[in-house]
């Protein structure tokens, strides 16, 4: 039993699982991690070995329950069909791209999220932000990580802006080809921690694995001449160990990122805009002239800046409407058509 739970602490296990068990369990069932998620099915690592599991959903009502990449299963020990999900650490998620609100599970149990951006045309201040915001939601570490360094001639134009969006975050340039470069954040890959890499295509994140493991496990493509972006070529995940003990787990790029749940994520990384907006006459404030908004004084001032306001009212009013249930989507709705259908009455009645 010891030197089970050595190897799941060399996976990521830690008291906060730990507690969660029944020695009972113990008798049947092991604790395994998923590694990697596939269509047909999930790898999971502990119990001696590797192997390739069933798919699990905890509660068919509940799309946040099925198993992810870094969740922690019990597996039954002679069929190891999976048994029960331990609850998470932190969990990341957005709502899947499309029409459709279906939530999209991103990784869970991570203690590190690296932000990948790139010294180039793809360095987005709005994107950051976005990302910022489903780190401090998942109450985890977020680092800034910014690629291809080598190929401009002032680093500090990006490096500058990014290091401003949150008090105390971290940014490091780096040439993603170069071990001694990507160096600095070897302090988050240590034994038993598990980091995530997030981005869009094409910054470097793939680059970025294969430097890390020091292993060329995932192709990489050439940066397109038009747009000086890369090519996507990550298309699942999965955790690669780290020479230094850790694991890391690439995820494909993101074209688009549509938070939910993450209101409080939100408030962390705007709160210089929500503080100010405290002091507004009005609760219901729109920022928008309304007497004695001090939100609009700070801008005249130049103490905020308006684009700022802007991109936090934007996704403020993103993360309502995605983390909105279909219940209250249907209320919503229906309210709106009987007003509708109200007006239109009167209208004729007025004719």
């Amino acid at each position: 039993m010891t030197h089970l739970f050595s190897e799941l602490a060399d996976l990521g296990w830690t008291t906060f699982f730990n507690a969660q068990l029944d020695l009972d369990e113990l008798s049947t069932t092991a604790p395994v991690r998923v590694m990697a998620v596939h269509r047909n099915g999930l790898i999971v690592a502990g119990f001696g070995h590797e192997r390739l599991i069933s798919p699990f959903i905890a509660n068919a009502n509940d799309p946040e329950t099925v198993a992810t990449a870094g969740d922690w299963l019990l597996i039954d020990r002679e069929t190891f069909q999976p048994q029960r999900l331990l609850d998470r650490k932190s969990l990341f998620k957005r709502r899947a791209a499309g029409s459709g609100r279906k939530t999209q599970l991103i990784a869970a149990n991570v203690d590190t999220l690296f932000i990948v951006s790139s010294c180039n045309q793809d360095f987005n201040i709005a994107r950051l932000e976005r990302y910022l915001a489903l780190a401090r939601e998942a109450e985890v570490t977020p680092i800034i990580v910014l690629t291809k360094a080598d190929l401009s001639d002032h680093t500090e134009d990006f490096v500058r802006p990014a290091t401003k969006l949150l008090p105390d975050l971290l940014v490091e340039a780096v040439n993603a080809h170069d071990p001694e470069s990507v160096a600095v954040l070897e302090p988050w890959c240590k034994t038993g921690q598990s980091v995530a890499l997030v981005g869009s295509s094409g910054v470097g994140k793939s680059t970025l694995v294969n430097t890390l493991t020091g292993v060329e496990q995932i192709t990489t493509q050439g940066i397109r001449a038009d747009d000086d972006k890369g090519r996507h070529t990550t298309t699942g995940r999965a955790f690669h160990r780290l020479p230094t003990g850790g694991w890391l787990l690439d995820t494909p790029g993101m074209r688009e990122l549509q938070l939910t749940d993450v209101k409080s994520g939100l408030e962390e990384v705007f709160a210089d805009v929500a503080d100010i907006a405290k002091a507004c006459r009005f609760t219901n404030c729109r920022h928008e002239g309304e007497p004695d908004c001090a939100v609009r004084a700070a801008i005249d001032a130049g103490q905020l800046d308006e684009d700022r306001l802007k991109r936090w009212q934007k996704l403020v009013a993103e993360e309502a409407r995605n983390t909105e249930t279909l219940s209250q989507r249907r209320a919503r709705d229906r309210s709106f058509g009987k007003m509708i259908k109200g007006v239109l009455k009167d209208k004729r009645r007025n004719n």
